[in-house]
């Protein structure tokens, strides 16, 4: 099994084989939680317009997303797993778009097979890597809005990668540097409402679920639905 790690969208772009997108905060920790909650499966889009397009067609689908960490005005729910930690989704489609994972599953080309990826799925994530026994597995760490880099997403790809390798990393050493690095802290600010202190700890708890999220392009969209 050949294991390539990208970044970005452009990662994305690049990915081949079975490939895992990767967005630690918050999309696809988010949606692990509203599956959990009883989704039936949700739709990426990459603008919001799509989505209130595809929300005037089926007014029971629930809207979800951000743009810039906020939530999309009109939008039910922002990006945030805090918020919906509690919010019975049973049978309910979503719709979602975020800054940076939606955008991630909405730019692959060339791929088999896509699925997303969190800490609080990732030993899932990996079962289910090994379960399919791919010749190629690109895992892509999607970083801030696309343009820049980000540890969680980083140390998350390295961290799958590890145990599909056998070379586990140590997840106590990567949560004591997270509580600390640069794009947690807006989780610890009182002065940003819209990053609640308790998305940190939802973000972080490592294999909470036992699912993966299986993703597949349909027309301008994705659909992702629970394995």
């Amino acid at each position: 099994m050949d294991v390539e790690i990208k970044s970005l969208v452009s990662g994305a772009e690049e990915a081949e084989g079975l490939t895992v997108i990767i967005d630690v905060f918050r999309a696809f920790t988010t949606l692990a939680y509203v599956f959990n909650n009883g989704a039936k499966e949700a739709f990426a889009v990459k603008r919001a317009e799509e989505a209130f397009g595809i929300k005037e067609q089926n007014p029971d689908f629930v809207l979800m997303g951000e743009d810039n960490g906020i939530i999309i005005d009109g939008f039910d729910y922002g990006n945030s797993p805090a918020d919906i930690e509690g919010v019975d989704f049973s049978g309910k489609t979503v719709i979602m778009r975020t800054s940076a994972g939606t955008q991630g599953l909405l730019s692959v080309v060339k791929v088999d097979e896509i699925i997303t990826g969190s800490f609080v799925n990732a030993s899932a994530v990996a079962s289910y890597i090994k379960s399919k026994n791919p010749g190629k597995v690109t895992l892509v760490a999607m970083g801030v809005d696309n343009v820049e880099q980000r540890d969680e997403d980083e140390l998350c790809v390295q961290y799958i990668k590890g145990l599909l390798t056998r070379k586990e990393m140590d997840f106590n050493k990567i949560l004591t540097h997270m509580r600390s690095y640069k794009s947690a802290k807006k989780f610890f600010n009182q002065e940003m409402p819209e990053y609640p202190e308790r998305d940190f700890e939802l973000c972080m708890a490592l294999d909470r679920f036992d699912f993966v999220l299986s993703a597949k392009r349909e027309g301008k969209h994705c659909r992702v639905v629970g394995k």
